[in-house]
């Protein structure tokens, strides 16, 4: 609720004073204001108050970030150039509710917890979305079976249109050899693990045939590459909500050839 309380002469050479009209503005000037009642972004969603005591209460329901503005009040008299508005106005700003969803994830379950950074002194009630489809369920939290392609956000009831980031298992998941050229001994090689995934992925790499593993780095380097090093690689990408495995890298070291040429000199006695 915003509120402007104002004064006027009750006569002005000696004619009394009425009041004709009252508005709150954001758009416009202060001769061509655009009444908040006549505008399409408050539509249903604005009342107005007045009192005798020559008080006005401004009233937002459904509140937007888009409504962060500076509100002016104006009121009309019937005296002459009788037009009046408070300066400078109120500024009124919305903050983002920074919504987030934490993920808990035990050998059972997985937990999702909507949470925003805002102070609030009465808990709000909570929608749960997953690939865009509203949940059922209206708590702050929620236990979930995660399936391939499941993104869960949440907002607070009311405004489904400012939600958290998703969170979701990895996905895109690429593994490559970064190096170019012939690989040879002695030389260095990485190999570069990537995806998508939120909360961040954790990354492992493996040889094939050997599952211990041999990086926990997400770019895994071979800084002096061996002969024994040659063979099949792959990462796995892994979360709270989940893992993905790749498909196989393969680095295989080329023998260097050395060629001697030996000139057979005759010698004569």
């Amino acid at each position: 609720m915003i509120k402007c309380s104002y004064k006027y002469p009750s006569i002005r050479d000696g004619i009394k004073t009425e009041v004709k009209n009252k508005i709150w503005f954001t758009k416009g000037n202060n001769r061509v204001p655009v009444d908040l009642m006549n505008d399409s972004d408050y539509k249903d969603r604005i009342t107005y108050n007045f009192t005798e005591s020559s008080s006005s209460f401004l009233t937002i329901k459904d509140l937007k970030q888009r409504d962060s503005a500076k509100y002016k009040f104006r009121f009309i008299t019937n005296q002459p150039g009788g037009a009046f508005t408070g300066l400078p106005g109120v500024t009124l700003t919305v903050l983002d509710p920074d919504l987030r969803v934490q993920v808990r994830r035990s050998e059972t379950q997985t937990e999702l917890k909507c949470e925003s950074s805002c102070d609030q002194i009465k808990p709000p009630s909570y929608v749960w979305f997953n690939k865009e489809e509203k949940m059922e369920q209206q708590i702050s939290s929620i236990v979930v079976s995660v399936r391939d392609g499941d993104r869960y956000s949440c907002s607070v009831k009311g405004h489904d249109d400012l939600r958290s980031p998703s969170v979701y298992a990895p996905e895109s998941l690429s593994a490559k050899l970064m190096s170019s050229g012939q690989i040879t001994e002695g030389r260095s090689v990485t190999l570069s693990c990537s995806s998508d995934a939120n909360p961040a992925a954790k990354y492992t790499w493996r040889k094939k045939n050997n599952q211990s593993v041999v990086s926990t780095d997400q770019q895994f380097v071979l800084s002096s590459i061996l002969s024994s090093d040659s063979g099949q690689y792959y990462c796995t990408a892994q979360n709270q909500l989940g893992e993905k495995t790749s498909g196989l890298v393969s680095v295989q070291l080329t023998c260097e050839s050395i060629w001697f040429n030996y000139k057979h000199v005759l010698v004569f006695y």
